[in-house]
């Protein structure tokens, strides 16, 4: 059976539960977050190279955010599906949008503190451990958590570790070798376009990636207050869409020049090629897992690219400090944002 939910069906279970409209708030608020966080990851080399100046960068990543979110959507819902279905918040409705309201406070926490530290950690993993730590809250044990879905999170996190640093190393590699006797100015000038176009690529498969994401966790909520237990023909409707793209968007334009920094100008010193080449790898690699169905890490991805692509010079090239960082951002983002989720839905249970 399929759903298909009207914008205005929406606005009426909203008047009619409370608990809906502070889940789709927080929700709404995670989205912003994420494009305000997250989103800069997929511009940070294009401006770290001078290709583009950093607002211009800002207004082209939040376009392409937004159609990233609806084109992909509409093409292809994979990764909204396999997030709706990773844990499960089954019972009292009641008492399971609660449970999803703590997830979204507990991830909007976590998501704040790395950028006011100007680490670039991932909201996707912060999103899946808060809504895991809030279902086993809620549940009283990991039953709440799907396995099978939980599985694609784990090769998603090999993908973005392994195949990210292959195919930054490999893709920089081959352009280093075809442009070995080419005319350095005349290059710098191709790149420059290249990096780019490269940057609205990465900015487009973000928004596919991660809107994706929420779109999910939107669709959860939807089906919790209404007790719908099969949502195997689920739509997501297209107001939604673009609900999702336009809040994202807003959130890039507001800025996040500490990330920039910290993934495109202190991690690795780039050129132009060099740039280019850790855009279309990561790229590649993800939108291969989004149409695969596999929600994967942007920032991983698009981190682990660029030392990938730094690694073809040397591996000292790698500022290994900055790396350090990240890596310990990321193995905290699964146990932190996962027990803050825990506390919060106990929390919360208790309040509401």
């Amino acid at each position: 059976m399929g759903y298909d939910i009207s914008f205005a069906f929406f606005l009426e279970q909203l008047g009619n539960h409370p608990e809906l409209l502070v889940s789709v708030l927080l929700t709404l608020g995670v989205i912003f977050v994420n494009g305000w966080t997250d989103a800069p990851n997929a511009i940070a080399t294009c401006v770290s190279t001078r290709c583009i100046n950093v607002n211009k960068a800002i207004v082209m990543a939040a376009v392409c955010n937004f159609l990233g979110v609806i084109v992909m959507t509409m093409v292809n819902a994979k990764v909204a599906m396999t997030i709706k279905n990773m844990v499960n918040f089954g019972g009292d409705n009641h008492d399971a949008l609660i449970a999803l309201c703590a997830a979204m406070a507990a991830i909007v926490l976590w998501a704040v503190g790395a950028w006011y530290f100007g680490i670039p950690t991932s909201e996707s993993h912060a999103l899946i451990a808060g809504l895991t730590g809030a279902a086993i809250a809620l549940q009283g044990n990991i039953s709440g958590v799907n396995g099978s879905e939980w599985l694609k999170v784990v090769y998603g996190l090999v993908i973005s570790t392994v195949i990210g640093f292959a195919m930054g190393y490999v893709v920089c590699k081959i352009i280093s070798v075809a442009c070995a006797g080419a005319d350095r100015d005349k290059a710098n000038t191709f790149f420059t376009g290249g990096q780019v176009a490269g940057g609205a690529a990465m900015a487009f498969v973000h928004g596919a990636q991660d809107g994706q994401k929420f779109l999910g966790v939107l669709l959860l909520g939807f089906f919790l207050v209404n007790g719908i237990d099969d949502t195997s023909g689920a739509v997501i409707p297209i107001w939604m869409m673009i609900l999702c793209s336009v809040i994202m968007g807003v959130g890039t334009s507001i800025g996040g020049k500490k990330i920039i920094k910290s993934v495109g100008m202190d991690m690795v010193k780039l050129e132009k090629y060099q740039g280019f080449s850790a855009d279309i790898a990561a790229s590649i690699c993800i939108f291969v897992s989004t149409i695969s169905g596999i929600p994967v890490s942007t920032t991983h991805v698009k981190t682990t690219s660029i030392m990938g692509v730094g690694a073809v010079k040397r591996m000292s090239a790698i500022n290994y400090k900055v790396v350090k960082e990240m890596v310990l951002a990321w193995a905290l983002t699964f146990p932190g944002c996962g027990l803050i989720g825990f506390i919060m839905a106990k929390l919360f249970l208790i309040i509401f």
